[in-house]
This record gives structure tokens, C-alpha cells and sequence, in this order.
């Protein structure tokens, strides 16, 4: 992997010396992916929880948005402690919007609870895929190239009530844009008309690692669909609750949503963040 995902971790063993159960590559910080290598075999265990080993030993663990300092990873017997960097986001407050837009219309809530569960149902899928898997460690790729218009992590406090952070990043290009595959994956949700997220395509990188892809015009894919990096997957929309055509890219592990921009080389022209 480049040498810009390498990560820095503080590490104690068992018996109390400073050492590392594994090296560990990826982003030490909130919103971060990190994986790393034990033996075949080992059992590995994130706070307690236990993670994928592959055959070969490699694992892979994300941390939340607002993931504690530290985070205690055990290989076998050993013990070693992961410090996860804190983060600054843009947080901004607006006054006067009318309450209409900041809270959905009750006779949306059936729409919005069920296809809630779509989503949930779509990210809970185990891909037991170590070529896929495999294929999303060697890199991702931007989806498409544009100007930065929001980023992981923002947040907007509307008429003092704090609405939900952003957790994807904003690539504001026109509608009709091709959208193509960060990396390979299985389709796992393909829905042309969600309320908040409109045109959604959730694909499955393996492992409980997935990319979501929001507000598409038009959905390429189906559920079950194998996609290759690069392939053609939907064209860029403002469906749903959108205020312009954009791409709004996502990525989970498990239930943590992490930050893409992590995972991907700057853009060929760098484009500089947009106020949220």
C-alpha cells in the first residue's frame, strides 16, 4: 500500500514491554480503515469484538466518526494499544430555516423507517470475499473527479437542533456524469428513489466494508451484480434531499462509517473543500 497509509501506533505486549503484536497500515484516526497480518490462524479481537481473519491472516478494522483516543487491539495473547487521532470538523450553525425542511413530513416516516431497513439490511451482508477484499487494500479510486463540496465529518446545527453529521464526501459535478467504481465489489442495494438519498447504490467490497453512492439520476446496476474497479455503475443526479447534482460517496465498516478521502490519492486537480 502507498507509504502516505502507513500508520503510526503505540503498542504494549502481554508481558508489559513496548512492542507490536503486528504492524499495522491504514489511518490511525477518527473515521480511519486500518488493516494489518497475523498468523493464519490467530484470533483477533478489536475492544473485545472479534474481526475477520482471512486465510492469510489479514484483518481489517474502521473507527467512527467520533471514535474514542484509543482503541485496544489483541492478537492472540498480546495486547497492543492503538492511539486514534482526534479530528476537527466544520461545524456550522443556521437560524431561521423553516422547520418543514429540517424535519421530515410525518406522512414520510413508514417510507423513510422501511427503507431505512433496506439500507441496514444491505450493509449487514457478509461477503466472505478475499479477493474482494484483497482488491480494495491495494487502493481505491475516485468515483468521479470534481470540485470538494462537502466533506466527512460536517455537521449543521439548524434552529439550534444539531442535524445529522455528513458522512461521506461531496463531489459536486453535473448530473448525467459517469459513476464508476471505486473498487471491485458485489451489489447489494440498487434503488432508483430513496426519500433523503434518492437514486443508491451500495456495493460490497467484502468483509463488511462497503461504498454507498447518493442522489444518482441513474442507476446502472442490480442487486447481485459483480463489479469490477472501474466499471460503470450509475451517473451523477440530485435526487432525494439534494440541492444540486453531486456525488456523495460513503463508506462503512461494519457499523462505522469511515471516510473515504482517506482511502483515495488526492485528485489529479485537487479541488479545495466548499463551506457546508
Amino acid at each position: 500500500m502507498k507509504a502516505w497509509l502507513m500508520a503510526a501506533l503505540v503498542a504494549s505486549s502481554a508481558n508489559g514491554a513496548l512492542a507490536a503484536c503486528v504492524d499495522v497500515q491504514g489511518n490511525l484516526q477518527q473515521g480511519g480503515l486500518v488493516w494489518g497480518q497475523a498468523a493464519p490462524g490467530a484470533r483477533v479481537l478489536l475492544d473485545g469484538d472479534a474481526l475477520d481473519v482471512l486465510a492469510d491472516g489479514t484483518f481489517v478494522a474502521g473507527f467512527s466518526r467520533d471514535a474514542a483516543p484509543s482503541a485496544v487491539l489483541q492478537v492472540g495473547d498480546c495486547r497492543q494499544t492503538l492511539e486514534i487521532a482526534a479530528r476537527e470538523y466544520n461545524i456550522q450553525r443556521v437560524e431561521g430555516v423553516p422547520q418543514r425542511t429540517v424535519t421530515p413530513p410525518p406522512e414520510q416516516l413508514a417510507r423513510i423507517a422501511r427503507e431505512r431497513e433496506l439500507v441496514n439490511a444491505a450493509k449487514a451482508q457478509h461477503l466472505r470475499r478475499p479477493d474482494l477484499l484483497a482488491g480494495a487494500l491495494a487502493g481505491f479510486h475516485w468515483p468521479v473527479e470534481g470540485r470538494i463540496s462537502g466533506v466527512y465529518g460536517s455537521q449543521r446545527v439548524y434552529n439550534g437542533q444539531p442535524g445529522s453529521p455528513h458522512y461521506g464526501v461531496d463531489v459536486a459535478v453535473p448530473t448525467g456524469t459517469i459513476v464508476r467504481a471505486p473498487a471491485a465489489g458485489v451489489v447489494t442495494l440498487a434503488e432508483p428513489d430513496l426519500f433523503y438519498s434518492g437514486g443508491t447504490i451500495i456495493l460490497d467490497h467484502g468483509y463488511r466494508l462497503s461504498s454507498s453512492f447518493l442522489h444518482l439520476s441513474k442507476v446502472s446496476v442490480q442487486v447481485g451484480d459483480q463489479i469490477a474497479v472501474g466499471d460503470i455503475i450509475g451517473e451523477v443526479g440530485a435526487t432525494g434531499r439534494a440541492t444540486g447534482p453531486h456525488l456523495d460517496w460513503r463508506m462503512s465498516w461494519r457499523n462505522a462509517r469511515i471516510d473515504p478521502q482517506l482511502l483515495v490519492p488526492p485528485m489529479r486537480a485537487a479541488q479545495a473543500p466548499a463551506a457546508p
